[in-house]
């Protein structure tokens, strides 16, 4: 039995949750954490946690909404911090990307969520695209647990990350042809990584381009347990024992 540690589960995304939801406990997984992105999106996630007992939730206001969150957004994030099911704050960090003139507007974004973290004793989802370094020294300001979501960087990287006591959370990038993450995923202990989908987006080899969601997991499990030759029970196993060391659920 597999968790997806990372979706996006929205109305915006998808018209059958049931039916999304059918197909993932088809393939063997039986809970998901879905993320919200800023004000609407977490408010939508609370309402789903609330009403599927699959689900739980990480809110919080994601880099590239930087220039459209309010105060009142983050005072709606912290004010729900410690509902039922809530079990991390994210998606949160930096994109330079996207956002390249941001910077500074980004860093305090992520910063002032950070300290939220650290306040509440949450775990966080970070979310860094072109922005390794300063996410780094960012973290490093904080005691902090929790998961890089996406990661696709160096060996060199994620062995910082790991010392900083984050997981690295693996998705259908590790599936593609022109990716090289699995190579530094080959040299990475099960012990560190966690399995996500980043649906609707991310979907794995050989379905790109088709809409993603929580039941390919189970592809991503596949091909992780063929990189590392070992089983899926015991890649369950182990992912799972990760995923509670991290999230209450």
């Amino acid at each position: 039995m597999f968790v997806d540690t990372h979706c996006h589960l929205y109305s915006e995304y998808y018209d059958d949750l049931e039916r999304i939801k059918n197909n993932a406990f088809a393939n063997g997984i039986t809970k998901v954490i879905n993320n919200g992105c800023d004000q609407k999106s977490n408010t939508e996630v609370l309402k789903l946690i609330r009403e599927n007992d699959y689900m739980y939730g990480a809110i919080g206001i994601h880099p590239e909404n930087v220039h459209e969150y309010t105060q009142a957004d983050l005072d709606f994030v912290e004010q729900n911090l410690t509902k039922a099911k809530v079990v991390a704050i994210g998606e949160i960090g930096l994109d330079y990307h996207y956002e390249k003139t941001s910077k500074e507007e980004q860093k305090k974004l992520f910063e002032y969520q950070l300290a939220l973290a650290e306040k509440y004793h949450m775990p966080v989802v970070i979310h860094s695209r072109e922005a390794t370094q300063d996410t780094i020294d960012i973290l490093k300001k904080y005691q902090l647990k929790g998961v890089i979501h996406s990661f696709s960087g160096s060996l060199e990287v994620a062995k910082i990350y790991i010392k900083m006591g984050y997981l690295l959370g693996v998705n259908g990038v590790i599936t593609f042809k022109n990716s090289n993450i699995k190579d530094v995923y080959k040299e990475i202990p099960l012990e560190n990584i966690i399995l996500e989908t980043d649906s609707p987006y991310l979907m794995p080899h050989p379905y790109r381009g088709e809409k993603n969601e929580p039941k390919y997991i189970k592809n991503i499990a596949e091909f992780v347990a063929n990189l590392k030759g070992i089983s899926l029970e015991e890649l369950a196993k182990i992912t799972n024992q990760n995923i509670a060391k991290l999230f209450k659920m």
